[in-house]
């Protein structure tokens, strides 16, 4: 492959990776953009200071029942047709970064972009309906330019070629929603990493060697895409938003698993871990009651008028005889089911090691997501990782690394 820049020489590769996000070159020279998806969001985003936790603003922790400041985290404000974002830069006591991301999106069909106001103006003045959300950013001051855009989600016709892939952003974007970027990237490294030195054996750099990489980013898409649309769907109504949120955790927990798992039976056999990564779609793990179930909540809320709170709660209904008829459902998302705001703080308890209905139930779910390992493996699995992701334990390697240096 030779590729020749607008300026300098022309450079000559066994293979080309377009990591250029929507503005991928080869994206564009190829015609092979698609915005023919479900979700519809437009954004603006900025850093601040001098932005207080919501709690605070509002004196309302104790009103939330939470056992932890939402503050510590990334905070999600809901609303229909769209979301605002407030990451606190300084949520730890460690910190002493004062700034803190915050960013709006909102459903172009419901609120149309707003080219006579700036992105401060119209983010502003959006916020003053909601007077909570309006407390909270009072007295805040922003610290750089804001970024607006239109309409943000796009997929990829074609991801790989004839020596050539796109990774990424390049291949595709829906949402911030559920932070699933660097997830997608990464694993699009891996998949592109592996066939890469595959390629390098066999010399065969072709689009069909390289397939794996298209099918897995087009269902990591696809998966993200439906997840996202239902989600916005959802925020029309808290009620339908409260059995949805189940779903998203459902599909984050299973997917977690697997690649836990993945890892704990691969070891460094980098074939095998291949073998199941091509399997994944973003959520759900792989496992194919999950994408049953995936499909039929999705097509309820799909369905639903958010409006018609008739309909709401008999797809509310629905949804929560879905979720409790399944035996592999961890009790703290049904918790979630009966009003519960928040999961359990401290994840390890005696009935998980329970056989058959603990945290490895048992039949295809058991077969799927752990194989031939036994609960004594999965405790000493967990105790090495702890052990290997100890604060102590990385303090001493970074400082061993510093020293060569």
């Amino acid at each position: 492959v030779q590729v020749f820049p607008a300026k300098g020489k022309p450079v000559t590769a066994k293979y080309v990776v377009d990591a250029g996000g929507f503005r991928s070159i080869l994206a564009q020279k190829f015609g092979e953009r698609d915005f023919n998806l479900q979700t519809h969001s437009r954004g603006m985003f900025t850093h601040m200071i001098n932005v207080p936790g919501h709690a605070r603003a509002n004196n309302s922790q104790s009103a939330y029942e939470l056992p932890f400041p939402m503050a510590e985290g990334t905070l999600h404000h809901l609303f229909e047709g769209g979301w605002l974002w407030v990451i606190p830069f300084d949520n730890h006591a460690e910190s002493t970064n004062p700034l803190c991301s915050v960013g709006l999106l909102l459903d172009p069909r419901l609120y149309p972009p707003r080219p006579d106001l700036t992105p401060e103006e119209e983010f502003f003045s959006f916020i003053e309906q909601f007077p909570n959300i309006a407390r909270q950013f009072k007295g805040a001051t922003t610290v750089r330019d804001w970024v607006r855009a239109d309409r943000l989600q796009y997929n990829t016709r074609q991801v790989v070629g004839d020596r050539w892939a796109l990774l990424g952003h390049a291949a595709g974007f829906i949402d911030p929603l559920y932070s699933k970027g660097l997830y997608s990237t990464l694993t699009a490294v891996f998949l592109i990493a592996h066939n890469l030195l595959e390629a390098a054996k066999t010399g065969d750099y072709s689009a069909a060697a390289f397939a794996d990489v298209q099918t897995v980013t087009h269902n990591f898409v696809c998966s993200a895409d439906r997840l996202v649309a239902s989600s916005y769907r959802s925020f029309g109504n808290y009620k339908l938003w409260q059995v949805y949120s189940v779903m998203w955790l459902l599909g984050a927990y299973t997917e977690l698993l697997k690649l836990n798992m993945m890892r704990a039976q691969a070891s460094e056999d980098r074939q095998a871990y291949y073998e199941q990564l091509v399997t994944l779609k973003l959520v759900g793990g792989g496992y194919p009651e999950f994408d049953e179930v995936a499909n039929k909540v999705d097509t309820l809320i799909e369905q639903v008028d958010p409006h018609d709170e008739t309909a709401v709660n008999q797809t509310v209904h629905e949804i929560n005889q879905i979720f409790r008829n399944l035996s592999w459902i961890a009790d703290p998302f049904v918790a979630l089911l009966d009003g519960k705001t928040y999961l359990p703080k401290n994840k390890i308890r005696l009935s998980l090691l329970k056989p058959g209905e603990g945290f490895m139930r048992s039949g295809a779910y058991k077969a799927h997501f752990f194989g031939k390992l036994t609960m004594r493996d999965l405790l000493v699995y967990g105790a090495k990782e702890k052990l290997r992701y100890a604060r102590p334990y990385l303090n001493r390697q970074h400082k061993k690394l510093f020293q060569r240096k």
